[in-house]
């Protein structure tokens, strides 16, 4: 009898540590009361939107027949985005925007409001890199490097707030999985995306103490198959790309929408990101090994370049384009990413592995008093 009281007690025990490890799954999967419409009743900004992740969220936000306000530096490709969307059934406006003038940041939600009449989720998605030592990467472009990846998002951010606290909404910020763990050849944007992680948990923070509805995520990607190693300034002796494998920017545009309707904390994004931001956060010297065995050679590519490349801060594209075309392999999907931004199955997952973990616990505290009493016979 006793037995049976000591065995029930530890089922209870077990349970009681399942669920506990259920609601903090819960919890940091970033479940909050805001209430999130679907897109199809949506209008949502995006800068950024005429190329790679942006113009892959653009297109699938369109499908799903949300109403879009399009902003981004070069007039030609965002009215040809315009007419795609257009055609397709979608509603569109487009806005020439630099993000890191605040008046022109004012007028992309000046646009939306005056068009459709509000806004619903606004993605800061604007963003470009430079490659090369930091002792070699000259000051002035470091410093344009911060305004357009850190005070862009903060503009956008800020004025975002204005138009989303009465009526509630999104803000979803596009960060990296390199403000989990930096990597060398891009130290300013490494810099410039810790920034972002600080700013955006901070603004998280603020707006919840003050019950303000709005639902704010951090985006970090992983290496991605876009323009973006195209368009980066570059001061290394070959061009700029990341190692394989890459992911398509599809998997990106995903997660933000799913975060435009499903309120979520922070997103990884790709099946490698985890493991990088665990580098950074529990394991940094292993990481600092295998970003100097793997970083230095392979963030370099020996493709030719190509008239008006690696100009981003100076010249804009100009053209419409998801995907880098790089001698890389892309992954069209990130199955660690659909299940991470689904929150219902992320718990149901962390509470399955708590439960493993509670049952390899007590398995080895019943291994071991076995070993203890046979040692004292």
């Amino acid at each position: 009898m006793l037995r049976d009281r000591g065995n029930s007690g530890k089922r209870r025990a077990v349970l009681e540590s399942a669920a506990a490890i259920a609601g903090i799954a819960r919890a940091c999967s970033g479940l909050m009361t805001y209430h999130l419409k679907n897109l199809r009743e949506q209008v949502i900004v995006i800068t950024g939107a005429s190329s790679g992740i942006g113009l892959a969220t653009a297109r699938m936000a369109a499908k799903e027949g949300a109403k879009l306000v399009l902003a981004a530096r070069t007039e030609d490709a965002l009215k040809q985005l315009e007419g795609e969307i257009r055609e397709q059934g979608g509603d569109a406006a487009c806005v020439v925007a630099d993000v890191t003038k605040q008046e022109d940041v004012r007028r992309i939600a000046e646009t939306a409001r005056s068009r459709f009449g509000r806004i619903d989720t606004w993605v800061n998605n604007a963003g470009g890199s430079v490659y090369g030592r930091i002792m070699d990467v000259p000051i002035d472009e470091q410093r344009m490097l911060f305004e357009v990846n850190y005070w862009g998002v903060v503009h956008g951010s800020r004025i975002a707030v204005e138009y989303l606290r009465n009526n509630g909404g999104a803000l979803i910020n596009l960060g990296s999985v390199a403000s989990d763990r930096a990597i060398p050849l891009q130290g300013a944007y490494a810099a410039s995306k810790h920034a972002v992680k600080a700013f955006t948990d901070s603004l998280r923070s603020e707006l919840e103490k003050d019950n303000v509805p709005i639902s704010v995520t951090l985006i970090k990607p992983t290496a991605i198959d876009t323009p973006f190693f195209r368009h980066a300034e570059s001061y290394m002796d070959a061009r700029p790309v990341e190692p394989s494998p890459m992911y398509a920017p599809e998997t990106v545009a995903k997660a933000i929408l799913r975060s435009a309707r499903t309120p979520l904390r922070d997103v990884l994004v790709g099946g490698l990101a985890p493991a990088q931001s665990m580098m950074g956060r529990i394991f940094p010297r292993l990481g600092d090994k295998v970003a100097n065995a793997t970083m230095f050679k392979g963030q370099k590519d020996e493709r030719p370049g190509r008239p008006g490349e690696n100009q981003v801060f100076h010249h804009p594209s100009g053209e419409l384009r998801e995907r880098g075309e790089y001698n890389r392999k892309t992954l069209e999907r990130s199955w660690y990413t659909e299940i991470a931004s689904r929150p219902y199955l992320a718990s149901m997952m962390a509470a399955g592995a708590g439960l493993a973990a509670v049952a390899l616990m007590k398995s080895r505290s019943h291994n071991r008093s076995g070993l203890m009493a046979l040692l004292h016979r």
